[in-house]
């Protein structure tokens, strides 16, 4: 070694000392949830959809107005502006129609939500006009982005553009983005789960685990934003940008943990055993490293910018539900009730080594240890 054990006081760990997990603190959060696992693992799904419900809440977008936490100048007199000119005043949509079809502009004013129409400017060769549009809403409102729709089904021979087309588009992209990618990152997260637990079942479940911390956070954060941040929606790239983070947070610590666990079963022949000596040996460490990742992401809850506060709840929440229950409850839970079956179709506790830790398997002195 090249530092004295002293670097570790004022806790200095000492030859024969008692073994931390038998007599710690995550010790007697082992036998907690090792003496009834369907007791706790009942409470956490129940705190996990509390959380979810936030979800009924949510609203996806936000206006130009919305984008920062403290007023700045621009959007002051954007607001200025606002009072006596229409809100879609200062950015207005713009209509692109052939020449031949300038009966276009009279039916934009027919559309609800369109202020004014202005006279349009004629392209350099003649071929095509440009129509300005204000509307009665500001950019990136969900008014503002049904008035561009009603645009585009009226004139479909126009090019509707312009900042408020532009936010209905990059929110849709995002859309997209969130059927297209989050399918994708799950099925590699699954794939090297399958790899590095060799089994069916364990991958399957603990990302369903993850799915559903993701969820009780999402939803839990709409709720604190709503009461304590005043911000009525989340930023259309927010959602995926947190889920990304909060998976591979989420897997990481799944796989700290799960990964002793089938260590663990193979020691001492018994998932029982092998999972709750995995969960009292790994608790101080993900609980430590979770907790300093939370207040990390916290911090970005005090920056101006909304998308960065918004991630910093949303991610600093998640990985508190993902350490404090997700990891603790649910997923050790889970293995003690499905026993053996937990890591079909591997068997690891049928392939047994002699335990290289004379410690006992934990007990409670009650029937749910036998």
């Amino acid at each position: 070694m090249l530092v004295p054990r002293g670097v570790f006081w004022p806790v200095v760990p000492r030859e024969g000392s008692a073994d931390p997990t038998s007599t710690g603190v995550w010790a007697r959060v082992a036998r907690v949830v090792g003496r009834r696992p369907a007791a706790v693992l009942l409470g956490a799904i129940v705190v996990l959809g509390v959380g979810s419900l936030g979800l009924t809440k949510i609203d996806i977008g936000l206006a130009q107005t919305e984008q920062f936490r403290v007023k700045p100048e621009a959007v002051t007199a954007q607001e200025a502006l606002a009072r006596h000119f229409p809100a879609g005043a200062a950015q207005p949509a713009v209509m692109i129609v052939p020449a031949s079809a300038a009966s276009a502009g009279d039916v934009a004013r027919t559309i609800p939500g369109v202020a004014a129409v202005q006279p349009p400017e004629t392209s350099d060769d003649g071929t095509l006009l440009k129509f300005p549009v204000q509307l009665t809403d500001d950019a990136g409102t969900p008014a503002a982005d049904q008035t561009i729709k009603r645009l585009r089904e009226a004139a479909p021979a126009a090019l509707v553009g312009g900042q408020p087309a532009a936010d209905l588009d990059e929110r849709t992209a995002n859309l997209r983005d969130d059927r297209v990618v989050v399918p994708l990152i799950l099925g590699v997260v699954l794939l090297v789960l399958l790899i590095l637990l060799r089994s069916l079942l364990a991958p399957v479940l603990l990302l369903i685990t993850v799915v559903a911390s993701y969820a009780a956070s999402l939803g839990a954060a709409v709720v604190v934003l709503r009461t304590f941040f005043d911000q009525p929606g989340l930023a259309s790239s927010v959602p995926l940008l947190s889920f990304l983070f909060l998976v591979a947070l989420g897997v990481d610590y799944n796989i700290f943990l799960i990964t002793r666990a089938r260590d663990e079963t193979r020691a001492r022949g018994d998932t029982r055993a092998g999972t709750l000596r995995a969960l009292a040996a790994t608790g101080g460490v993900i609980t430590s490293a979770g907790i300093l990742l939370a207040a990390v992401f916290a911090v970005l809850g005090v920056l101006p910018v909304i998308v960065l506060t918004q991630i910093g709840v949303i991610v600093g929440l998640g990985v508190l539900i993902d350490t404090l229950l997700v990891r603790t409850i649910v997923v050790p839970a889970l293995a003690l009730l499905l026993g053996d079956t937990f890591w079909w179709p591997s068997r690891p506790a049928a392939r047994a080594r002699p335990a290289v830790d004379p410690q006992p398997a934990f007990t409670s002195g009650g029937s749910g240890d036998r």
